[in-house]
């Protein structure tokens, strides 16, 4: 029986002692709350430094993927093996880097992974217990990684397809910044022609916790219709939120589409056709 990728906060405490279990807190841009407190036992996975390989924006956008040896590394420096049952939580829904982290752990054919339902409010609202301790991860071996085994998209084939009525490019972010009204991070405000804006926040109730993956599987088999699951591209503005859809996704049962990890902050960097606010 497949793995659910969400994990319910009251989950938590049935958990396998026996089994070995890994907590990761992957709130981007939150160590000072991480070491203020945190979920007992978790460790701290940075989103520039851990889940992605920096360099020139244009090439790859803010958060391109690590490489192989780098993400080794950081798996190993956590305690992750292979058999490891790994954790993930955020503070903004999963839409910050857990469902980044998670991404990358299913792309290399890891298994046990789950996301915290609601994050980490959800997580202490249920009376899992936190710490400010400083955690201590277990001593592992090297987890070899050779592929991303999950599909990718890129700039060029993002361009070839965008317009085309076999392909649909979702942007997941939000309405003001897909409409050019507003942009926060990136120098240039608008979305690439042909791309279909889907929110990610609409992969959630009111609460912060995702819809129910039959009330997901209804609302993307409705967007995706007509178009073949191998012909759906997600993109953000950096490849960090665009994989909360793609686990939303995975938690409907439906096929996980391609990434686009460069997505806008690389596509507006490249003289490409944009779509601008009036």
């Amino acid at each position: 029986m497949k793995l659910s990728p969400i994990i319910k906060p009251a989950e938590l405490t049935w958990l396998n002692q026996d089994e070995e279990i890994v907590i990761i807190d992957a709130s981007a841009g939150s160590k000072t709350r991480y070491d203020e407190q945190h979920l007992a036992g978790a460790l701290f996975a940075d989103v520039n430094n851990d889940l992605a390989n920096i360099g020139d924006f244009a090439i790859g956008g803010r958060h391109p993927l690590p490489t192989f040896d780098q993400f080794s590394a950081v798996l190993q420096r956590l305690g992750i093996t292979k058999d490891s049952h790994v954790i993930i939580y955020d503070d903004k829904n999963g839409g910050n880097a857990a469902a980044r982290l998670w991404w990358m752990l299913k792309a290399i054919g890891h298994e046990k992974v789950q996301v915290i339902d609601g994050g980490f409010q959800a997580a202490v609202k249920a009376g899992f217990p936190t710490t400010d301790k400083v955690e201590i991860p277990k001593s592992v071996e090297k987890y070899e990684i050779t592929a991303w085994n999950l599909p990718l998209s890129d700039i060029n084939e993002v361009e070839k397809v965008a317009k085309t009525d076999d392909y649909i490019v979702i942007d997941v972010r939000d309405a003001n910044r897909f409409a050019g009204l507003t942009e926060p991070i990136d120098l240039i405000a608008g979305h690439i022609p042909g791309a279909a804006n889907i929110p990610y926040t609409e992969n959630l109730d009111a609460d912060g916790a995702f819809l129910a993956p039959e009330i997901l599987k209804e609302k993307y088999a409705e967007a995706l219709a007509h178009v073949k699951p191998e012909n759906v591209i997600v993109h953000c503005g950096s490849g960090i939120t665009a994989c909360h859809t793609l686990l939303a996704m995975d938690y409907a049962g439906l096929p996980i589409p391609k990434l686009y990890v460069g997505s806008w902050s690389e596509w507006s960097r490249n003289n490409k056709e944009m779509v601008l606010a009036d």
